[in-house]
């Protein structure tokens, strides 16, 4: 990408920002979904942009760009909880969602993601930080792993309060699913208790707070357990955090998948170190090697997803002699 072609990119960005944060709401509507769309679409495209690099004016309108996201994504998933709600069976229903299908294939991606680093394929505890109104990477995965009990952390009551009013019908995900009203900072000690952490996307809306909840992560998880996160990577960090393998301190970095398509987010997948590494990662890039990923959200109105699209790129970051030293 040229100086030109980075310039026209970041005027387009700070003009759709203008215009969303114009709107007098951020609910599900036409307009919103217009321009949120636009956003998506203009940084979308592989690009070689370091966002976080660019002038103090462009980071700020980037930072609020993320909130704005964040924002959006809340109200359009309590929206279609709040509707789904409303029907005696929740879940029978679940399909009205729009995104409901990226869901089903992200939730088989993830699967399939753990099946290959996870040492228990039927793990017995799953954290998920972040769940939000509507709560489908647990529904979905639970749907797999049939013995495994989801606990959603969610700072929200009411976004607790609609996903519980989901699953409580549901004669086997009310056995297995649970929600906690609680600040992750104020989660310690019962985190050792899960073989597996998935981290949202947009818990930690800048670089600092994000570092802040990983290190608490690192403190209080299980060795050897499994930390799974979203990040961003070129222009998509207009939309996301972006969290580097270098941010993750202990924690061996397993995988890194920098989707090269329509597919929004990176996604790194993680192990707590049983004890302090005294090795360095070596990085070695592979192409078309790994399914793309999408997070299906406000910010990722991607029709069409094919998970066994090849046009994506993973980096594997080795740990030499690994094995012997943890």
């Amino acid at each position: 990408m040229g100086f030109d072609e980075e310039e026209l990119l970041i005027q387009k960005v700070c003009e759709i920002y203008d215009n969303i944060s114009s709107l007098k709401s951020l609910k599900p509507s036409e307009d919103v979904n217009t321009l949120f769309t636009q956003l998506v679409l203009t940084c979308m495209p592989p690009s070689p942009i370091d966002v976080t690099k660019l002038s103090v004016t462009v980071q700020e309108i980037r930072s609020k760009l993320i909130c704005l996201c964040g924002q959006a994504e809340g109200l359009l998933e309590s929206h279609f909880s709040t509707l789904l709600g409303s029907f005696e069976t929740p879940l029978d229903h679940i399909n009205i969602f729009p995104y409901y299908t990226n869901y089903l294939k992200l939730g088989h991606l993830e699967f399939t993601i753990l099946n290959k680093h996870i040492t228990n394929p039927n793990p017995n505890r799953i954290a998920f930080i972040g769940s939000g109104p509507l709560p489908l990477t647990s529904i979905v995965l639970a749907s797999y792993l049939r013995t495994t009990t989801f606990h959603n952390y969610d700072i929200d009551p009411l976004a607790n309060a609609l996903a519980l009013n989901l699953v409580s019908a549901d004669a086997d995900l009310s056995k297995r699913m649970f929600f906690h009203t609680t600040d992750v900072m104020n989660v310690s000690s019962v985190l050792n208790d899960f073989d597996v952490v998935f981290l949202a996307a947009l818990v930690g809306m800048n670089k600092e707070e994000k570092s802040r909840i990983i290190d608490h992560l690192a403190e209080y998880m299980a060795p050897g357990s499994i930390l799974m996160l979203r990040s961003a990577h070129g222009a998509r960090g207009f939309l996301y955090p972006i969290i580097e393998p270098s941010d993750l301190s202990g924690f061996e970095v397993l995988s890194v998948f920098h989707p090269m398509d329509e597919v929004i987010n990176s996604v790194i997948i993680a192990r707590k170190y049983k004890k302090n590494p005294v090795l360095v990662h070596s990085v070695i890039d592979h192409q078309g090697l790994a399914p793309a990923m999408v997070l299906p959200t406000k910010c990722s109105e991607i029709q069409g997803f094919n998970p066994t699209d090849r046009s994506s790129m993973i980096e594997e970051l080795a740990i030499h002699d690994q094995e012997q030293l943890i």
